[in-house]
């Protein structure tokens, strides 16, 4: 069976029909741009002599249908073209977009996170442009040199040795703009990266004065892109102007040797006029790739990079559809680390938890809970060992079905450009209202939601700008909790709640627990754990203790002195034995 990257990439292939046509029509309109060659010929041959009136009607009114013929067939050449490379994005824009938002999951992305879309429409706008009809029209160059021989060998000679130039500069050009482009490229992905992380940390960039510190570094970004830029247009343009003055001076010297032979007898006035005309038209499809040479080059530089990602990024065959987990969650010696790294975050990690478990997971700032968090629910994939759902491994789901079964909330809660009802849904295209409102319900933000300005048709904003730290924590909880999942992974979910929010997350917990489901609480404050009965304990990436929450927690906390200095009530407060 082909797989879904062999067809994506065999996509050029499947087009073969369409490039077939534009061949077929490149040629037909090659034909055609002889006749005007030929109605130059007659013209100074047969109608000046002769000062045939009706010669010369008849000779233009053929020329006129056959150059209305060339430019229909020129028009459907382009549309056909355009309609290829609408079809490429068709074909491709999903699967890229896909590789793209999973690329952070499998390694670090440097730079602009958009590059491939980006890509994509270079490949896109290359199709439509003039520069694959320059590529069609190239093999037609002998015809035009074999006319040129037929007329006269010293005629055929010099457009010879001009298109030899011309191809010599077409190499040069390819040769010394290659590295240039490359290293454009790149720096216009640090430069489009540095852009990207100042704007999606915006209030902390003019909070703390670092304007002008992250503009220095994107200027210097830009400097090197602009220097690269600059000189790879330097060398296309300087090769692409020399094309230029090279085909007047060689169209000027055929026409000084038809002249020559003219005057010798070797030759007509209609023959040096046609003759002159084929080879500046020889020389056009040469010098029109000249000048597309940058957007050839960017256009197969940009497929490469999309063909890397598709293939980083290949799914396999579809996996049988499972059915809904009910039971269990088993974790078998479990390790895990950051995509692209090659440190365990989390490792050996083994327990199992049956339906209507809650476990709280504590323990010191960078002791893996939130890297245990994201192997739960397969962001981080296990580097050795398993985490099952009733038995199947999360690999052997896929990912649309398996996130249907899981919610969860993460320690940066960002919510999308929408609706409250969409980011609830988790964008599903017709979600039933019962169930947004359940969700909500379940996460006690009904009533807040519905004081909203426009209660769950909210625009929330990007990354839910338009709302409040608590707020945006407790939507993306009904989010997590949409649709009743089975496994639930709350990563510091009262990080930003007050004490009424706090309340609603226990109550969400024992909602959980109550239908049947597991959750599982990261935790620095103890009140998140209130609604658990099972606590496992991290420190350095491994388990340091997992079982019953009094039992664990009597063994693990202590009370801290409350120093003279500070206000008696907050001697309540406790923290983590060091383990």
């Amino acid at each position: 069976m082909t797989s879904p990257l062999k067809k994506r990439l065999s996509l050029l292939g499947s087009c073969r029909g369409a490039f077939l046509g534009v061949a077929v029509l490149s040629g037909l309109i090659n034909l055609l741009y002889l006749s005007g060659s030929i109605f130059m010929m007659e013209v100074y041959d047969r109608v000046l002599p002769s000062r045939s009136i009706p010669t010369l009607v008849g000779l233009s009114i053929i020329i006129v249908v056959l150059y209305l013929f060339q430019g229909v067939f020129d028009m459907l050449r382009g549309r056909i073209m355009a309609r290829v490379g609408a079809a490429v994005d068709e074909d491709l824009s999903q699967q890229i977009f896909q590789g793209q938002l999973k690329a952070p999951l499998k390694g670090k992305v440097e730079g602009d996170g958009q590059q491939p879309l980006r890509d994509l429409d270079q490949l896109r706008a290359f199709f439509a442009g003039g520069g694959p009809s320059a590529l069609f029209d190239l093999p037609w160059m002998p015809l035009y040199l074999f006319v040129c021989f037929a007329f006269h060998p010293w005629l055929g000679v010099a457009a010879l040795g001009g298109a030899s130039l011309l191809v010599v500069i077409t190499l040069l050009t390819e040769l010394l703009t290659k590295e240039a482009s490359k290293a454009a490229v790149s720096a216009a992905l640090v430069r489009n990266g540095i852009s990207e992380g100042a704007r999606r940390n915006a209030e902390v960039v003019q909070a703390m004065g670092m304007a002008k510190r992250v503009g220095v570094r994107w200027a210097d970004a830009n400097a090197s892109y602009l220097e690269y830029q600059q000189r790879a247009s330097d060398v296309a343009g300087g090769f692409g102007a020399m094309s230029k003055v090279l085909r007047m001076l060689l169209q000027s010297a055929v026409l000084a040797i038809g002249a020559y032979l003219v005057i010798d007898g070797q030759a007509t006035g209609g023959i040096m006029i046609a003759s002159s005309i084929l080879t500046s038209r020889a020389m056009a499809p040469v010098e029109l790739a000249i000048g597309n040479w940058k957007g050839f080059v960017s256009a197969r530089q940009g497929w490469r990079r999309l063909k890397t990602l598709l293939e980083a990024h290949a799914s396999a065959e579809e996996p049988l559809k499972l059915p809904a987990p009910r039971t269990l969650l088993t974790v078998e010696n479990a390790g895990a680390g950051a995509p692209g790294g090659q440190r365990f975050a989390v490792q050996d990690v083994a327990f199992e938890l049956k339906a209507g478990s809650g476990l709280g997971i504590i323990g010191p700032s960078a002791s893996g809970k939130s890297s245990l968090a994201r192997m739960l629910v397969g962001v981080w994939p296990t580097w050795r060992g398993k985490v099952r759902l009733d038995g199947a491994a999360l690999e052997q789901w896929l990912p649309e079905d398996l996130g249907q079964h899981i919610g969860y909330l993460p320690q940066d809660v960002e919510l999308f450009a929408g609706t409250v009802a969409q980011n609830i849904a988790r964008f599903e295209p017709n979600p039933k209202p019962e169930a947004v409102i359940e969700a909500a319900k379940s996460a006690n933000v009904h009533e807040m939601i519905l004081q909203l300005p426009d209660g769950y048709e909210t625009q929330v904003g990007e990354a839910g700008a338009a709302l409040s730290g608590g707020q945006r924590q407790r939507i993306a909880l009904a989010r997590a909790l949409y649709g009743n999942p089975f496994l639930v992974v709350l990563d510091e979910p009262n990080s930003n709640l007050d004490n009424e929010g706090e309340q609603a997350l226990t109550a969400a917990i024992m909602s959980i627990r109550a239908r049947g489901g597991i959750v599982v609480v990261i935790a620095h404050r103890p009140s998140a754990l209130a609604g658990v009965d099972l606590v496992l304990v991290m420190s350095e990436g491994r388990v340091q203790s997992f079982g019953p929450k009094e039992e664990v927690l009597s063994k693990v906390l202590r009370p801290v002195p409350a120093p003279q200095a500070i206000e008696p009530r907050v001697a309540s407060a406790i923290q983590l034995k060091a383990v």
